[in-house]
């Protein structure tokens, strides 16, 4: 049990750190409500699933060529730039007049997740270090139902962060105005830019170098 709940943890402190899927979290909670903000954490959840599933499989040494990693730059500058820019140009219609919440859909929220995941190179070398690590150090001792069951912990810690961050989102929608909103919205919107510009930054490093 131990052991188990420290795979919790893990889940945990691998989501806690803000980065650009918080901040979409945090964006889509105060616009749209909690269940927007716990859809973007599930697409983003899926993405690290399929990417412990891949590595698993021996995906590591095709994800290390320098062309693979410049296109996963590039596409998440793109991804990451499109989706802030979309945060702020939108903070103007974050309620209307009846102070109901304007309309987005949930399959867009999980997308926003799940691409905002799949194509954040920092995101596919964590799992790359932290789950092929922990592959390396227990495939010797612990059979495949086992690792399999001590992934669900690391799941669940994720799962739990997501849940918390949804109800911090949505939870600050009840509590501020809107003037407030906004600024929290532009702000979220500007840290998903300068997301996306660090990693055109380090798409062009690699590409001149």
């Amino acid at each position: 049990m131990g052991t188990y709940l420290s795979y919790i943890i893990l889940g945990l402190s691998l989501s806690a750190p803000i980065g650009p899927i918080n901040a979409a979290q945090l964006d889509k909670g105060i616009r749209f409500g909690f269940l927007h903000a716990w859809i973007v954490g599930i697409g983003a959840m899926v993405a690290d699933i399929l990417f412990m599933i891949l590595i698993y499989f021996g995906i590591t040494q095709f994800v290390d060529t320098p062309l693979v990693k410049i296109f996963l730059w590039l596409f998440g500058a793109f991804v990451l730039t499109y989706t802030g820019i979309e945060s702020i140009t939108q903070s103007n219609t974050l309620l209307n007049e009846k102070n109901e919440v304007t309309h987005e859909t949930k399959i867009k929220a999980f997308r926003t997740g799940f691409l905002m995941a799949a194509s954040n190179p920092l995101n596919i070398l964590f799992w790359l270090g932290i789950y092929g690590s922990i592959l390396a150090q227990t495939s010797t001792t612990l059979g495949t139902y086992q690792i399999l069951i001590y992934s669900t912990g690391i799941f669940l810690g994720i799962t739990l962060w997501d849940v918390t961050m949804a109800a911090i989102a949505s939870g600050a929608r009840n509590l501020f105005n809107t003037n407030i909103l906004k600024i929290i919205t532009i702000i979220s919107g500007l840290f998903l830019i300068g997301f996306g510009l660090y990693f055109g930054l380090q798409a062009i490093s690699l590409i001149l170098n």
